[in-house]
């Protein structure tokens, strides 16, 4: 067997980014996609690399350790990139037991699979599992300040409780065992393929319908927004040449609040479609903006100092905001011509 990196949640917004960015830079490397396609993934996201020879996709549930541990059977695994999660805040909070299947139990699963294997070859402080987490874990920050690597967690709903939980596991694996582990945490992501409950597909999808864009309370959350190739440029970067046990914070300095975000989205938008603006009789697309009741436990703002990867492994973002954004509305706007559901 050729040895090959397993990608969990490979259909999925991110996932799927990194699998069309990894397999353009490294062809010759063997990719094992294992994702449950929930309403987040989707096949359509690679039908581009479905036919490479060095790409194979298992539908499979990561909750499952009968599926996993058949997995790093069938497979030569010398690696583990884990995205796969249940990510979207509001359904976590209507019902968090899929969170603690997915999140938790799940990446116990890939943990524990992963040591077995990795012992039995005799190399578990070689083979590397990279677990993909978020800055959601550490709660909600004030007017100032940024989250650092060293940010006690304060997770404020199901979602991000989870993801907490599975970063204690997977740093208790390479404490307990020697386990060759390493968490990347990211801000807000944005970019194509995302999936349609998100703030910029719900955006462009309910302009271009001429119906309302809902926002939540005021629009004054503030979130820090990465372009989804420059995430995956940091994952690559932390996954080769990161740290074993560190954790390394991935943001855009791209600090934003949701409306004016959703303003920039909408003048975008006037720009590429004037010929709706004409049919639906509006002056701007942002005439459609609605401000509707605030998620439970909003957290107010989020802000990632990703100095500590800028300085130990070079990263830097490379899409600047209104380039990033320009390239997403475009995307949509594509898909949308096309009749696919955005």
């Amino acid at each position: 067997m050729s040895r090959a990196i397993l990608i969990t949640g490979g259909a999925g917004f991110i996932g799927s980014n990194f699998i069309h960015y990894y397999q353009q830079k490294y062809p010759d490397q063997q990719l094992i996609n294992v994702d449950k396609l929930t309403y987040a993934g989707s096949l359509a996201n690679l039908t581009e690399v479905e036919n490479n020879g060095n790409y194979q996709f298992i539908h499979g549930d990561i909750a499952d350790m009968k599926t996993v541990a058949a997995i790093f059977k069938e497979y030569d695994i010398e690696g583990v990139i884990h995205f796969a999660a249940e990510s979207h805040v509001d359904r976590s909070i209507h019902d968090a037991s899929p969170f603690i299947d997915t999140n938790v139990v799940g990446t116990l699963n890939l943990l524990q699979a992963a040591r077995a294997d990795w012992e039995e070859k005799g190399e578990l402080g070689e083979r590397r599992f990279h677990h993909i987490s978020t800055d959601e874990i550490y709660g909600s920050l004030g007017e100032s300040g940024k989250f650092t690597e060293d940010t006690p967690y304060d997770p404020r709903n199901p979602y991000s409780s989870s993801k907490a939980g599975a970063n204690f596991l997977v740093k208790s694996f390479g404490h307990t065992y020697g386990m060759n582990v390493i968490i990347s945490s990211c801000s807000n992501n944005y970019g194509p393929r995302q999936h349609d409950e998100k703030l910029l597909p719900t955006i462009i999808r309910q302009a271009l319908a001429n119906e309302p864009i809902p926002i939540y309370g005021d629009g004054k959350n503030i979130r820090d927004w990465l372009f989804v190739e420059d995430h995956c440029r940091a994952i690559d970067m932390v996954y080769h040449q990161g740290k074993t046990m560190e954790t390394y914070n991935v943001g855009g300095n791209n600090e934003q609040e949701n409306i004016t975000i959703t303003n920039a989205v909408c003048y975008l938008l006037d720009e590429q479609r004037p010929d709706l603006l004409q049919k639906y009789r509006l002056a701007h697309f942002s005439d459609l903006i609605t401000f509707v009741t605030d998620r439970k436990g909003h957290d107010k703002r989020y802000a990632i100092d990703a100095s500590k990867i800028q300085r130990e492994l070079g990263w830097q973002p490379q899409v600047d905001l209104e380039d990033g954004l320009r390239k997403t509305v475009e995307w949509y706007v594509a898909k949308w011509k096309t009749n696919v559901p955005i």
